[in-house]
């Protein structure tokens, strides 16, 4: 096992967790990464003479990174600094309208009293009950196991579990499946943004994703330096065990011989030979045959509507006044079915959109050192960065409303330097064949998270890894993709070993 090869494109938290895995296992291990520095969407840019993190902000499931280190015997603790949240985000609707949500249930439920009354917390409590229930329900057979069809995960679950599917109303919307907790519309729209974690609609986003709430009040952790260090952390460790990384290398193609995976070929012309590659570029990339024709049947090709959202977003520094801004703070519009309506109907900006921002520089207190904060703004934007770029008057627009919505809640902003702005194309520039698309195939109707690939793909050989394949979008999902994609390259070199049929290397095992 220790002579086999396994190239790794991409050093996004997928391919990183493969690479962990896979270099521990003693494989021959290289990652190639056209981008200067680990971490895919986990990075950050410079804002004159600051670094603001410009990706996911958000670490949960911290489960995932403890396992994959104690997999490589390492600990997640000596490697990252992590401080737990008590206060998971603040949320405003006006100056006067704001709701503080907290990892302890009973506070929040006290929150949701203050807010919007005795029957609205109780909802909250009952609401909070079955997103444990849907979290424990699908953790194993679907997060652990990667069970990527309905009929797999029936399987997995058994006679005694279909009850448990049942109940955690997989057919029924987001939307649809809060009216049975809250009456408020200001907390419909509040969890109802659950969905946009997977760059979807909550009016059409599968009520499964209220698992979001139990994981948050599992765990909420800031990382320092932001989620860009923890990747640079995977990264390092992937090294210390014998992964070659290589950055500013722009895979090609993907070559396909004999009817399996055969190497791939860099911008330039150099060919790389091995007989196992895990791809963590977006499964549209693939699909639209970015890595060469012989690879596109294993990628998707999806419509402009198939796309998850894309987004806005602005990094600064600024001095902000009028409103106490926690870590996580998000400011509502006053129409939430008009502003996705805009956004996936439409094919357009919002006119009132809902602004998130993470003040990096804050602590679970709320207070921050004098002077400009580091600042990430964004608002959700459809992913058509390819299709129709937006027009410079259109990012004026946007901002404007931006700030706007802002100001509406209380909130100014004194910049203290030029924010480096992130549109759709620029998304697609950077993760080419997404349009922007932020998560892969948008969570849009109960069938559309089994339509998410697997690790294994009809090509021999290739493997993938990534947030747009199973089990899903966010860093802690992806990374588990990338062990998946490694557990199944380890699993099918011990099938081809105990084979006696395999005689010729690189054979893949038919279970």
């Amino acid at each position: 096992m220790a002579q086999e090869r396994v190239v790794v494109i991409g050093a996004g938290i997928g391919g990183l967790a493969a690479a962990l895995r896979l270099a521990q296992a003693g494989l021959d291990v290289t990652v190639l990464e056209r981008a200067a520095r680990p971490g895919g969407k986990m990075r950050s840019v410079p804002v004159g003479d600051r670094a603001v993190e410009a990706g996911p902000t958000v670490f949960t499931m911290r489960w995932v990174f403890e396992e994959l280190f104690a997999e490589c015997g390492a600990h997640l603790e000596d490697r990252v600094v992590l401080t737990r949240a008590d206060l998971l985000a603040r949320h405003a609707w006006s100056r006067t309208e704001r709701l503080d949500l907290f990892a302890d249930i009973e506070a929040s439920a006290a929150s949701v009293d203050a807010f919007a009354g005795p029957r609205e917390a109780e909802g909250y409590r009952r609401f909070c009950a079955r997103s444990a229930e849907v979290y424990r329900t699908l953790e194993g057979p679907f997060i652990r196991d990667g069970r990527t069809s309905p009929a797999g995960l029936a399987q997995r679950v058994g006679l005694s579990g279909l009850g448990d599917l049942w109940r955690i109303q997989p057919f029924a919307t987001l939307w649809s499946a809060l009216g049975s907790f809250f009456r408020d519309p200001r907390l419909l729209q509040l969890f109802g943004r659950y969905a946009t974690y997977c760059g979807a609609s909550p009016f059409s986003a599968p009520a499964t994703l209220m698992l979001v709430a139990h994981v948050e009040q599992a765990g909420v952790w800031t990382v320092a330096g932001g989620l860009s260090a923890l990747a640079r952390a995977v990264a390092d460790l992937a090294a210390a065990r014998g992964a070659a990384f290589r950055y500013g290398a722009h895979v090609e193609r993907i070559v396909v011989e004999r009817g399996r995976v055969a190497g791939i070929v860099l911008a330039g012309g150099e060919r790389i030979a091995t007989d196992r590659i895990v791809c963590n570029a977006d499964c549209a990339a693939l699909g639209a045959g970015l890595l060469g024709p012989d690879a596109a049947a294993a990628g998707a090709r999806l419509a402009p509507a198939e796309r998850s959202l894309s987004a806005v977003t602005l990094c600064t520094t600024a001095v902000p006044t009028g409103f106490p801004l926690a870590h996580h703070s998000v400011f509502f519009s006053r129409d939430y079915r008009a502003e996705f309506d805009a956004i996936l109907r439409d094919r357009r900006l919002p006119d009132d959109p809902t602004v998130y921002i993470c003040a990096q520089d804050r602590t679970e207190s709320g207070t921050v050192s004098a002077g400009p904060e580091r600042l990430l703004l964004l608002v959700n934007a459809p992913a058509d960065g390819r299709d129709r770029p937006l027009t410079p008057p259109e990012i004026e627009t946007c901002t404007r409303t931006l700030y706007r919505r802002l100001e509406a809640c209380g909130l100014s902003l004194d910049a203290a330097s030029a924010p480096a702005v992130t549109t759709p194309a620029a998304f697609e520039a950077l993760f080419p064949g997404t349009g922007g698309a932020l998560y892969g195939r948008a969570a849009q109707g109960w069938a559309a998270t089994f339509k998410r690939a697997g690790a294994r793909t009809a090509v021999p050989g290739l493997y993938l890894a990534g947030g747009s394949v199973h089990p899903g979008p966010g860093v802690p999902m992806a990374a588990q993709s990338g062990r998946l994609a490694a557990a199944a390259i380890l699993d099918d070199l011990a099938s081809t070993a105990r084979s006696p049929r395999a005689a010729t290397r690189g054979g893949t095992s038919m279970r």
